[in-house]
């Protein structure tokens, strides 16, 4: 059966038909975790929201939460203590200045109902199947800061396809920094060149993973007007991925059931079946 045309021509930078071109091999795929796989920023937002009484200081929370895994990551604040010091850091700001008690009160509203709202995006789960249908190596890679990221897979019921997850606060790297790319890499027993990062932050994700040696995808789930960088392909959802790797990439499995002379593809099914209910 033919493949579902996901991508449209404005969401990656075709580079099949160029003379000479050379697709890479990719035998793994690492993925971001929040605002690619999970709709974080809602749910986090929402569970803001719940705790404070109002949905204006989504954007000053996030500042106060960079500085605080910031520390975690560089081991300069223990991540068990990090949440209650953000909280109780983020109401200063506000110019209320709370004891430890109430902060924890507060903090508990928050993660609760935080970790009861996770919801993973629609083109999640059919990506990561068609992935491992498929053959390729995955890995989870998260700047968080804490294990609850694999409670989150767990829970999520997505910590089944991976073969490790990359935590930024247990590495003491985080991404743009190559150690976190190339630690996934190595427990995955596969080269960076031969694996392709995934993540909706452009920096981040797509440029750190280019800069170490992998192949950076930029998930643009917003359709920002920004362009990628060199050496950047863009995706707008998970489900144009399978026709990325398939048209600008080589994937072994998926080449080894390609039949000769231009055959139509018919095997093995279940590589086509999880993404063809989007259209």
């Amino acid at each position: 059966m033919p493949f579902p045309t996901g991508a449209s021509s404005a969401a990656r930078r075709p580079r099949g038909g160029v003379p000479g071109h050379r697709p890479a091999t990719i035998n793994a795929i690492c993925l971001d975790i929040d605002d690619t796989l999970v709709d974080f920023t809602a749910t986090a937002r929402q569970a803001l929201s719940h705790m404070i009484g109002r949905d204006d200081m989504w954007l000053k929370w996030q500042r106060t939460t960079d500085e605080h895994v910031a520390k975690v990551v560089a081991g300069d604040l223990a991540y068990e203590d990090m949440h209650r010091a953000r909280t109780k850091a983020f109401m200063a700001d506000l110019g209320a200045l709370l004891d430890d008690e109430l902060v924890a009160l507060l903090e508990r509203r928050r993660s609760t109902r935080l970790r009861t709202s996770w919801r993973l995006f629609e083109d999640a789960v059919p990506c990561l199947d068609w992935l491992r249908a498929a053959g390729l190596k995955l890995a989870a890679v998260t700047n968080a800061s804490g294990a609850h990221q694999r409670t989150k897979l767990e829970r999520l019921g997505i910590s089944r396809f991976f073969d490790t997850v990359l935590i930024a606060g247990e590495l003491g790297a985080a991404k743009p920094d190559p150690v976190i790319f190339h630690t996934a890499c190595a427990l995955m027993g596969v080269p960076p060149e031969e694996t392709l990062h995934v993540g909706d932050l452009l920096e981040a994700d797509a440029v750190g993973a280019r800069d170490a040696g992998l192949h950076g995808v930029w998930l643009n789930r917003s359709v920002d007007d920004a362009r990628p960088a060199t050496g950047i392909d863009m995706i707008e959802s998970l489900a144009d991925l399978p026709e990325l790797l398939v048209t600008e990439y080589r994937t072994p499995a998926l080449a080894a059931a390609v039949p000769v002379h231009g055959e139509p593809l018919s095997r093995p099914p279940e590589l086509w079946s999880n993404i063809s209910s989007r259209h």
